[in-house]
């Protein structure tokens, strides 16, 4: 954690919506005025798409049914964690894109699957963002989660998380639901021990609840909207935070715990403003004191 150069890690699974809130935050930069570093966490795979697929390959053939994208050896866990170090300690550090589709590849100028090559992050910058898998991950060699100053977990129950990615996968890599399912079943022992201890590390969840029926989430026509949804933020530490005014800013919502409010889905993205707008403003305080 660092004063200066603080990180703010979001971190969820595929499906999750980290992207969404990604966004959220930078909107606050920008009004904000706040010049932040934007790290991806799929530029810390291990490998790229062709040798993803090879690599899978290989561990199937040893009988190894469960690598996948979400365990330690497909991806550069004490890389992240060194760039949250340096980033700490200097402002600087260095990245990389990975190339999910057309667009972006015209963007950045590498095919699609592949990675940009290594980069310096832009100077001078106020905080570093990571959206991600793995944004708070600990394992018996990396504890990347105690390098950032602000945790944020975005963790749909597990059935509505699977609905969206099927949804994503289907409509934007053209896979079939049984290749999104075998994806799944391979994902999941690493689902278990690396995404989700993630989430009792975190200083604020938001876990997505439908109110519609996802009980079979293979065959549902469509993702509940945020109409259909409830939203739960669970904070670490709830000291400080001014429950009474969120629940009156926030028609509609209601603590269901001592450090939990429950909050209507379509009311996300204010919830989001309300509560994490005043913590950058904070941490930009303690940025400037400690300068």
């Amino acid at each position: 954690m660092s004063l200066i150069h603080p990180i703010i890690s979001v971190t969820g699974s595929s499906g999750a919506g980290t992207t969404t809130v990604k966004h959220t935050f930078e909107q606050i930069f920008r009004r904000e005025k706040v010049s932040a570093a934007f790290i991806e966490g799929d530029a810390f795979h291990r490998y790229d798409r062709a040798e993803m697929k090879a690599a899978m390959a290989e561990q199937t053939a040893r009988g190894n049914h469960h690598f996948s994208h979400f365990g330690p050896d497909s991806n550069l866990f004490e890389d992240l964690e060194q760039l949250f170090v340096q980033y700490g300690e200097t402002g600087a550090g260095r990245m990389r894109t990975y190339v999910h589709d057309a667009a972006e590849a015209e963007r950045h100028g590498s095919p699609p699957g592949t990675f940009t090559p290594w980069h310096d992050l832009p100077p001078n910058t106020d905080l570093l963002f990571y959206e991600g898998l793995h944004g708070a991950v600990i394992t018996d060699q990396v504890n990347v989660a105690r390098h950032a100053d602000l945790k944020i977990g975005v963790v749909p129950v597990l059935n509505l998380e699977w609905t969206q990615k099927i949804h994503r996968d289907r409509a934007t890599r053209g896979y079939s639901t049984e290749a999104v399912m075998d994806t799944i079943l391979r994902r999941m022992p690493d689902y278990v021990h690396y995404i989700i201890p993630q989430f009792a590390v975190t200083d604020i969840n938001f876990q997505r609840v439908p109110t519609v029926d996802t009980s079979n989430p293979f065959v549902a026509r469509w993702i509940p909207t945020a109409d259909e949804s409830l939203v739960v933020i669970r904070f670490a530490n709830p000291r400080g935070i001014d429950f009474p005014y969120l629940i009156s800013m926030i028609h509609d919502s209601f603590m269901s715990r001592a450090n939990s409010i429950v909050i209507p889905g379509g009311k996300l993205d204010l919830a989001m403003q309300l509560i994490l707008t005043p913590l950058i403003l904070q941490l930009m305080e303690r940025r400037r004191r400690a300068r």
